[in-house]
């Protein structure tokens, strides 16, 4: 699974769009006050978390997309 198939998968469950947030797939404007997040990092790992009260904060970091897609995916 890679970040445009998650979105796809998220959207046909009927999960609401500010309840996340994917780097360069699924990006609400207006941002929301709280979601879950995935992003790349820059040493290439990706990471997963949950963005509050104007901070990100990391749950885990993964080696691979694939990874951090599955894993957000079970949080969503």
């Amino acid at each position: 699974m890679n970040r445009v198939s998650l979105a796809r998968a998220l959207r046909d469950a009927g999960v609401p769009g500010d309840q996340y947030w994917i780097e360069g797939v699924h990006e609400p404007a207006p941002t929301p006050p709280d979601f879950l997040y995935l992003r790349s990092l820059p040493d290439g790992r990706w990471e997963v978390g949950v963005y509050e009260r104007g901070a990100y904060e990391p749950v885990t970091v993964h080696a691979t997309e694939a990874e951090a897609c599955a894993h957000f995916r079970t949080l969503v």
